[in-house]
C-alpha cells in the first residue's frame, strides 16, 4: 500500500493584523505590560507629568495621559503601524539607544488586541488630533479633537478579540497589583517626573516630581516603605566610566522574598542575572541564609557599552564587559557595607575610601582589599591562652584602670562621666547568663551576643592574617582527571590566571578533559572535581566566579566559630569593654558569619514605655 504524502505547503505573507497579534504575544502579556510601554513612550516624549487611570485592573480600561511633546498629525497613523518609530533611524542609533522604546512594536501590538484611542497635540499645533485602532486592517485617518499639549492613550477591552489570551488573565486585584508595581518601579527610575494613579475612580497615589535628595528619599520611602529607608545606606561610586548610586539595605533588614529589589541601567528597569548574582555575592557574609536583601540602585554607563535590544519586553540587557560590571557592582556594595559601623552609620575611619579602583582585568585593587573573599587564613589562637583574641585592648584598659575589687567598683569604672563622651556601644555593666553582655550607651541599653560578636571579629582577623601570609599550594600525588565539555575546556585555557591566583594548577590533556595537578593546601579535603565544575559554570555565565573564595570562607567561618568565646564563659568588665571596642572597629560586626545579628539597641524611651514612665 502506497503511503500518501501531503503536498508541500506554500509560503505566504501573513496579514498585518495577524503579525501584530503575534508581536503582541511578546510585548503585551497583561495590563501591566501595556502600562509599561505607554509610560515609557511618555518619558521618551520628555513628559514631566504622567497620569494613569485604570478600571477593573486594566482589563476594562487603561488611560495614560502626559504633557510631553506630542505627536504630529501626519505621524499619528504611522504610530499604529509596525516598525515605525521616531527614536532610531540607523544601525548606529540602535547600538547606542538612550530612549526607553525604539522597536516600533508597542502601539501596533496593543491596538491589535484592544480598542485603542490616541489623542495628541504638539506645542506649535493649532489643533489636537485623534486616531483609533481596534485590530482591524482599516485605513486610519486623523480627526480633530480638543486636547491640551501632550498625549492621551486610552486602551479599552484588552484581548477582546483574542479570547484565548483573555482567559489567562487573573482576577482584577491580581492584575492591578502587577500594574501598580510596574508604575512604582518606573517612578523610581525618573525622580524628575510626577506620577499619579487612579483605580476605579479612587486615587491610589500622587507622586510629585523630586529634585532634592530629601524629596527623592521621600519617594523611595513611599514606594518601598519607611522601614526600608530607615535601614538603608546611600552609596555613590564612580570608576572607569561606571557610576553606581542608590540605596542598599543593611544586613539587618532582609525579606523572605526578593520583592524589594529595584535595579536600573541608564534609567531603564532591568532584571539581569549578572547584576543579581553580583549583589547577592556582596551580601554573602552578612545576610542570614534564605533571606533576601533590598535595594534601589542605578547604574549609569555609556550607552555604547550596553545592549538593550536583548528581549522584546526590554527587561534584559547585555553588557559589553560583563566581568567588569559584575566586579564593580560587587565591590561598590561590599565596600559600602564594610564601612557601616554599629548603628548603621558610615565609619568615619573609612570615610575617605569612597572610590573603588580596578585593575585592567576588573579585579579589586589593594586599596580596597577589604573583600572577605580576598582575605585568607591564619590558624586561630588557642582559646585557653587568649580566649578573646583582644589582649592588646585588655592591656590598654588595665593601664588605665586597676582591676575592680567588687561589682560596684566595676560598674563605676565602666560608666564614664557624661562630659567625657561615650562610645557608640557604650560601656559594659554586666553579663547575663554567660551569653549576653549588657552595656549602657547614650541611647539606652545595648545587648550583645558575645559569641556571635567575637565570631565575626575572629573571622575578619583570620582572613586578614592569611592574606598577609600568602597562599600555600600542594601538589597532588595522584592528579585528578576531570571530563568536561569542549566549551568548558576552552574556559580552562582562557581563565588559567584565575585558577593560578587561588593555587590551582590545571592542564588540558584533550579536547574534553583536564587534569588537576595542584590545589590550595587549605582545600585538601574539599570535593575538587565538583568545585572545578562549579567554577567553570560561573565563569561561563558571569565571566567570574567566587566558588573558590566561598570554600575558603566556609573554612574560615568554621575555624572562627570554634576559636571564639563560648557561652557560659564568664568575662570580666575589662574583657567585655574590650569586646565592645573591637566591635566598633571591625567591619560587618553587626552580624556574625552566619548573618545573625550580634547586638541590639533598646532605647531609653522604649524602656520608659515598658514601665509606663511619663504617661
Amino acid at each position: 500500500m502506497n503511503e500518501v504524502i501531503d503536498p508541500p505547503r506554500r509560503v505566504k505573507r501573513l496579514s498585518a493584523q495577524l503579525t501584530n497579534q503575534i508581536a503582541a504575544g511578546e510585548v503585551v502579556e497583561r495590563p501591566a505590560s501595556v502600562v509599561k510601554e505607554l509610560i515609557e513612550n511618555s518619558l521618551d516624549a520628555d513628559a514631566s507629568q504622567v497620569d494613569i487611570d485604570i478600571e477593573e485592573g486594566g482589563i476594562r480600561q487603561i488611560k495614560v495621559r502626559d504633557n510631553g511633546s506630542g505627536i504630529h498629525k501626519e505621524d499619528l497613523p504611522l504610530a499604529l503601524s509596525r516598525h515605525a518609530t521616531s527614536k532610531i533611524a540607523t544601525l548606529s542609533d540602535l547600538e547606542k539607544v538612550a530612549s526607553m522604546g525604539f522597536r516600533g512594536e508597542a502601539l501596533p501590538s496593543i491596538s491589535s488586541v484592544s480598542r485603542l484611542d490616541l489623542r495628541s497635540k504638539v506645542l506649535d499645533g493649532e489643533n489636537a488630533w485623534r486616531v483609533k485602532g481596534d485590530g482591524r486592517e482599516l485605513p486610519i485617518d486623523a480627526e480633530p479633537v480638543a486636547h491640551p499639549i501632550g498625549t492621551t492613550i486610552e486602551v479599552r477591552d484588552l484581548f477582546y478579540n483574542t479570547p484565548a489570551r483573555r482567559k489567562f488573565l487573573r482576577k482584577e486585584k491580581t492584575e492591578f497589583s502587577h500594574l501598580e508595581d510596574v508604575i512604582k518601579r518606573i517612578s523610581l527610575s525618573r525622580f524628575d517626573v510626577g506620577f499619579s494613579l487612579t483605580h476605579n475612580k479612587k486615587p491610589i497615589f500622587n507622586l510629585a516630581a523630586c529634585y532634592s535628595q530629601q524629596q527623592k528619599e521621600h519617594r523611595v520611602s513611599t514606594v518601598c516603605g519607611k522601614p526600608f529607608l530607615e535601614k538603608a545606606v546611600f552609596i555613590e561610586t564612580q570608576v572607569s566610566g561606571l557610576n553606581l548610586w542608590g540605596w542598599v539595605s543593611l544586613p539587618t533588614f532582609t525579606r523572605s522574598q526578593a520583592d524589594l529589589q529595584y535595579f536600573y541601567v541608564n534609567q531603564r528597569m532591568v532584571k539581569d542575572r549578572l547584576v543579581t548574582h553580583a549583589i547577592r555575592q556582596s551580601y554573602k557574609d552578612v545576610i542570614y541564609h534564605g533571606r533576601h536583601s533590598a535595594y534601589v540602585l542605578f547604574l549609569e554607563l555609556d550607552t555604547g557599552l550596553v545592549d538593550v535590544n536583548a528581549h522584546p519586553a526590554k527587561h534584559e540587557v547585555r553588557f559589553r564587559d560583563s566581568r567588569l560590571v559584575h566586579d564593580f557592582i560587587f565591590s561598590a556594595i561590599h565596600t559600602a557595607l564594610a564601612k557601616v559601623k554599629p548603628g548603621g552609620e558610615i565609619n568615619p575611619q573609612n570615610a575617605g575610601e569612597a572610590e573603588v579602583d580596578f585593575t585592567p582585568h576588573g579585579q579589586i585593587s589593594k586599596e580596597t582589599a577589604h573583600d572577605p573573599n580576598r582575605q585568607f587564613l591564619r590558624y586561630p589562637p588557642e582559646q585557653s591562652k587568649i580566649p578573646l583574641n583582644i589582649s592588646e585592648q585588655i592591656n590598654q584598659y588595665a593601664a588605665i584602670y586597676s582591676e575592680p575589687k567588687n561589682t560596684l567598683d566595676a560598674l563605676t569604672l565602666s560608666i564614664p562621666d557624661e562630659h567625657n563622651g561615650m562610645p557608640l556601644l557604650g560601656f559594659a555593666i554586666a553579663q547575663l547568663h554567660g551569653i549576653y553582655v549588657l552595656a549602657q550607651n547614650a541611647s539606652g541599653l545595648v545587648l550583645v551576643d558575645m559569641h556571635a560578636a567575637h565570631e565575626r571579629i575572629t573571622y575578619e582577623k583570620l582572613k586578614t592574617s592569611y592574606q598577609e601570609m600568602g597562599l600555600k599550594s600542594m601538589p597532588l600525588l595522584v592528579p585528578i582527571s576531570v571530563e568536561l565539555s569542549s566549551s568548558e575546556t576552552n574556559l580552562v585555557n582562557e581563565f588559567q590566571s584565575v585558577f593560578k591566583q587561588y593555587g590551582f594548577e590545571l592542564s588540558v590533556i584533550g579536547p574534553e578533559s583536564i587534569v588537576v595537578r595542584q590545589i590550595p593546601s587549605l582545600l585538601k579535603d574539599s570535593q575538587i572535581e565538583n568545585l572545578v565544575r562549579d567554577v567553570l559554570s560561573d565563569l561561563k555565565s558571569f565571566g567570574t566566579s567566587n566558588r573558590i573564595k566561598d570554600n575558603y570562607n566556609e573554612l574560615l567561618a568554621t575555624m572562627a566559630c570554634h576559636g571564639s568565646v563560648r557561652a557560659n564563659r564568664k568575662l570580666s568588665i575589662l574583657e567585655m569593654n574590650a569586646l565592645l571596642r573591637e566591635m566598633e572597629i571591625t567591619e560587618r560586626s553587626g552580624q556574625c558569619n552566619h548573618g545573625r545579628p550580634t547586638w541590639v539597641q533598646m532605647r531609653l524611651e522604649d524602656l520608659d514605655k515598658l514601665f509606663l514612665r511619663g504617661q
